[in-house]
C-alpha cells in the first residue's frame, strides 16, 4: 500500500508516521518534482478556511489516474469547511473520500483510516459509495 501526502504544519506528517508505524506501508511526501511510482492514496490538509494546497492540487492534476482515494486533515473550528480539501479534490477528479480528520488525528482516526484503505478499498472501485464515508 502506498500513501502520497502533503503537510504544512506537521499534522499530516504525524498522522502518516503513525499509520506507517502500525502498518509498515510506504509513504511519499509530495514535493514539486514528485513522480509517483505506483498507485496509492492521497492525504492532504485544508488551508485558508477551505482551499486545497497548491502543491497537492498540482500533483492531483497530473497524477489523479494513480490515486484511489483522498483524505484530508482540517480544523473543526472551520465549520462546514472542515477538511473540505478532500471534498473538492474528490469532486474535481472523481475520487472517493476516504477520511476527514482533525489536525493530526486521534488513534481512532488512524485505525479508521487503516481500515478504510485496507478493507474497503479492495472491494470497490474509484467513486465508490462504500468508500465515501467521511
Amino acid at each position: 500500500m502506498h500513501i502520497y501526502y502533503d503537510s504544512k504544519t506537521g499534522n499530516v506528517d504525524r498522522f502518516i508516521n503513525k499509520v506507517i508505524q502500525i502498518t509498515g506501508w510506504k509513504a511519499t511526501r509530495i514535493q514539486e518534482d514528485t513522480v509517483p511510482t505506483e498507485v496509492g492514496h492521497l492525504v492532504t490538509y485544508t488551508i485558508n478556511f477551505g482551499k486545497v494546497p497548491e502543491k497537492t492540487l498540482a500533483f492531483t492534476e497530473k497524477y489523479n489516474h494513480l490515486i484511489h482515494s483522498v483524505s484530508s486533515s482540517g480544523n473543526r473550528n472551520w465549520g462546514r469547511n472542515f477538511a473540505v480539501a478532500a471534498d473538492k479534490l474528490a469532486e474535481n477528479f472523481d475520487l472517493p473520500v476516504g477520511l476527514k480528520f482533525e489536525l493530526s488525528g486521534t488513534l481512532v482516526d488512524i485505525n479508521e483510516f487503516i481500515d478504510i484503505i485496507k478493507n474497503q478499498y479492495y472491494d470497490s472501485k474509484r467513486r465508490s459509495e462504500k468508500l465515501d464515508i467521511a
